[in-house]
C-alpha cells in the first residue's frame, strides 16, 4: 500500500497533476487523467475519439480543443450540435460575453439577449447564423450524406467565409478529424438546414451512415481510446461502436482507454454517469481498459489537462487516416 502525497506547488502544470494522482479523491483522478490521455497518444496503434457535451464553446473552450486537433491529440470528434453552431458562430465573428447568472431573464428577453449560465449572446446574430447555414444547404443542394461529410464542407466554406477565423471545425477540415453530430436536428445547425429545405432545398443528413462510418473507424483500428467532456448522446453514440462491431463479427472487445469528466453521479442512472465498470458488462471497455471517470466541472478539468499534454508534449508516431477509414462522401 503506497502513502499518499502532498500536491506539492509547481510552475509545470504536468508536474502538478503527476504529483495529485498521487493525492486523493478528484485530484487523484485529474492528475491520473493526464498519464490515461497520453498512455493513448503514444500507443502507436490508438485511434482516439472525444465525445463532446456541454456548451462548451460558448464557455471558452474553443482555442483548447483546436489545439488537441492540431495537434492531432484526438482523431475524431463526436459532438452535439450546438457546440459547432456556436464554433461557426466564433468563425464567422459572432462572439459570446461575459454575462452573469443572476439576472432577470425576461429584462434580457426584451433585449434580444440569449444567456447561457453566465454567458451572454445577441440573438439576432445567432439568427443571422441560422440563415447563413440555410444559404450554405442551398449551396450544396440535393446532398444526402453523412454529418461527418457536411461538417467537413461546413468547415471549408467558414474558410472561404472568413480566412482569418478559426474554428474547431475549419482546423478539424484541415486536419482530416471528422466531427459528427448524431443529433444535428436538435441544434441551430438543424433550424438552419430546415430553413433550406422549406425553400425548396433537397437536403438530408444520413445518420445512419453516421452509425456506419464511426463504427467503420472503430473496426479498423487496432485499438481506441475514449475521452468523453460531459456524456449524453456524444457518449454513446462512441459507446455502441464497439457494440456494434461485435455484432459484426470484427473481433472487438472494447475501447483500451476510457477519461470522463462528468458531474453527473452514476447513482441517479443517467447515461453521463455510466461507469466504465458498467460498460465492461456491455463490451464497451475492454476488463483490463486504463480508465479515469473524473467528477469535475469539464470547464476546470480540460483546460488543466490539456496544458499538461501541451507542456508534456508527447508525439504521435503513426497518426491514423480516420477520413480513409470511414469512405465516407456524398450518397446521391
Amino acid at each position: 500500500m503506497k502513502t499518499i502525497n502532498s500536491a506539492i506547488p509547481e510552475k509545470d502544470i504536468s508536474k502538478l497533476l503527476e504529483n495529485m494522482s498521487h493525492t486523493g479523491f478528484q485530484g487523484r483522478k485529474l492528475g491520473e487523467s493526464l498519464g490515461v490521455w497520453e498512455h493513448m497518444i503514444e500507443d502507436e496503434s490508438c485511434t482516439i475519439l472525444l465525445g463532446l457535451s456541454g456548451a462548451m464553446i460558448p464557455a471558452g473552450m474553443q482555442a483548447l480543443l483546436c489545439e488537441l486537433v492540431s495537434r492531432r491529440y484526438i482523431d475524431v470528434i463526436v459532438s452535439t450540435g450546438a457546440n459547432m453552431f456556436h464554433d461557426a458562430c466564433e468563425h464567422l465573428n459572432v462572439r459570446h460575453y461575459r454575462g452573469h447568472h443572476n439576472v432577470d431573464d425576461t429584462e434580457l428577453f426584451s433585449k434580444g439577449i440569449d444567456r447561457i449560465y453566465d454567458v451572454f449572446a445577441y440573438e439576432n446574430e445567432f439568427r443571422d447564423v441560422d440563415l447563413a447555414i440555410s444559404r450554405f444547404a442551398e449551396e450544396i443542394s440535393p446532398y444526402c450524406a453523412s454529418s461527418s461529410d457536411f461538417t467537413e464542407k461546413l468547415g471549408k466554406w467558414l474558410l472561404m467565409k472568413n480566412p482569418k477565423g478559426k474554428s474547431v471545425l475549419s482546423e478539424c477540415t484541415k486536419a482530416g478529424v471528422p466531427v459528427f453530430i448524431p443529433a444535428i436536428c436538435d441544434s441551430s445547425i438543424g433550424i438552419g438546414l430546415l430553413m433550406a429545405r422549406r425553400k425548396g432545398a433537397d437536403i438530408s443528413v444520413d445518420q445512419i451512415a453516421d452509425v456506419d462510418e464511426i463504427t467503420r473507424i472503430v473496426e479498423l483500428s487496432d485499438r481506441t481510446g475514449v475521452v468523453y467532456v460531459g456524456g449524453g448522446v456524444p457518449k454513446n453514440f462512441i459507446q455502441q461502436t464497439q457494440v456494434i462491431a461485435s455484432i459484426h463479427d470484427a473481433g472487438k472487445e472494447g475501447h483500451h482507454y476510457a477519461i470522463q469528466y462528468t458531474t453527473d453521479s452514476p447513482h441517479w442512472g443517467g447515461l453521463s454517469g455510466c461507469t466504465f465498470e458498467e460498460a465492461i458488462s456491455w463490451g464497451k471497455e475492454t476488463p483490463d481498459c486504463r480508465n479515469v471517470q473524473c467528477f469535475c466541472d469539464a470547464t476546470i478539468a480540460l483546460p488543466v489537462v490539456v496544458s499538461g499534454l501541451v507542456s508534456k508534449n508527447p508525439i504521435r508516431k503513426n497518426i491514423p487516416d480516420v477520413r480513409k477509414m470511414t469512405g465516407a462522401g456524398q450518397k446521391n
